[in-house]
């Protein structure tokens, strides 16, 4: 995050609309697919570069073209001039640390949401902006490229001649992308919370620094992925209500369950939250507790050893006149007064249940 905050810092003083890339480069050039479908036929094409306007209008097939990366500029320059996108919704695509958010341009749609992975090897959340700019027989999505690519069940299901995709419009393409970027948080949020099990085991068994550092990143990721869902649910709410004409009545049902899965997103991240909430403490009650055992040990050691320490005083004064010190038998005297003291106590302190 920072990182970004430091890239946007170069955009000072510059006019509205210019367009300048901020987020992480992705290694190589830009990728662009397109497909093309209807009912009956269905083409894939794949091009390095932008070199004509790749929808037909008017045209009675769906075309949905997919720009991964977003590096170079001048690519997203051709698709302005193209297809008349706004240069402030280029810049937004460019500038990839956006909230999610939809945005009514009359002719198209701007939606904007993020893409979360999680890395099973260093337990980070990786975050990718997706931008998606819906017309009426197309549809654009930009990725970022970096954490791969969850639309390719969309392409697949594409693929089926029977598909009810096959026969919609894009408006209900982009439900299906949504539709795949939401299930996804799903797998997220299972995975977080086997990790949330596991740490509510080591809790029980042996709780170390270790673990309170796992649950403070735990934490981190959840006020993240709250960040990142939140907003999604004003934007599917956003969409089932829309008045646009590119959002057909047909498609309300299935954003209005999309909305619902949304919800279940957000209910199953609160939940999250709450337990490691209730973990936390938990922790901080048991390091407490163990704090005090501790000084309760150190508290029955030196309360033994304090008459000890008074006799063994005593007769370490060595005055001249002293009748102990030429008393044959007075060094295991004071050996066996020394262990009845210590015994006694110690016994007392048993009776008392302190230990």
């Amino acid at each position: 995050m920072s990182s970004l905050n430091r890239q946007r810092s170069k955009k000072t003083g510059l006019a509205p609309g210019t367009l300048m890339h901020i987020g992480r480069q992705k290694p190589g050039s830009t990728r662009i697919d397109v497909v093309e479908y209807d009912a009956s036929r269905l083409e894939d094409r794949r091009f390095d570069s932008l070199t004509e306007c790749l929808v037909r209008k008017p045209s009675p097939v769906v075309t949905w073209i997919n720009v991964d990366g977003l590096s170079q500029v001048e690519v997203l320059q051709q698709f302005g001039s193209c297809y008349g996108i706004h240069p402030l919704v280029l810049e937004d695509i460019l500038a990839t640390d956006q909230r999610p958010k939809a945005q009514d341009f009359g002719e198209y749609l701007y939606v904007v949401l993020k893409m979360i992975a999680l890395d099973d090897k260093t337990r980070e959340l990786k975050s990718e902006q997706v931008s998606i700019v819906i017309g009426g027989n197309y549809l654009v999505s930009f990725q970022e490229g970096l954490e791969g690519d969850l639309f390719e069940p969309v392409r697949v299901h594409l693929k089926n001649e029977k598909a009810r995709l096959r026969l919609m419009g894009p408006d209900f393409l982009l439900h299906a992308l949504l539709d795949v970027i939401v299930d996804n948080y799903f797998l997220v949020l299972e995975k977080l919370a086997e990790r949330a099990e596991d740490i509510e085991d080591q809790l029980i068994d042996n709780p170390t620094t270790a673990t309170l550092n796992e649950i403070y990143r735990m934490r981190r990721q959840m006020f993240f992925l709250h960040k990142a869902v939140w907003p999604l649910r004003e934007v599917v709410s956003g969409l089932q209500r829309s008045d646009s004409q590119l959002i057909h009545p047909a498609s309300g049902i299935y954003l209005k369950d999309l909305y619902d899965h949304t919800v279940q997103v957000l209910d199953t991240l609160e939940t999250l939250r709450d337990m490691l909430t209730g973990m936390l403490d938990i922790y901080l009650s048991s390091a407490s507790n163990r704090l005090n055992e501790v000084m309760k040990v150190l508290t029955i050691i030196a309360t033994i050893f304090m008459p000890l320490s008074f006799v063994v005083g005593l007769y370490g004064m060595n005055f001249r006149y002293m009748p102990e010190l030429q008393w044959r038998f007075g060094y295991p005297a004071v050996l066996l007064l020394l262990a009845a003291i210590g015994g006694g106590m110690l016994l007392y302190i048993r009776r008392k249940r302190w230990i």
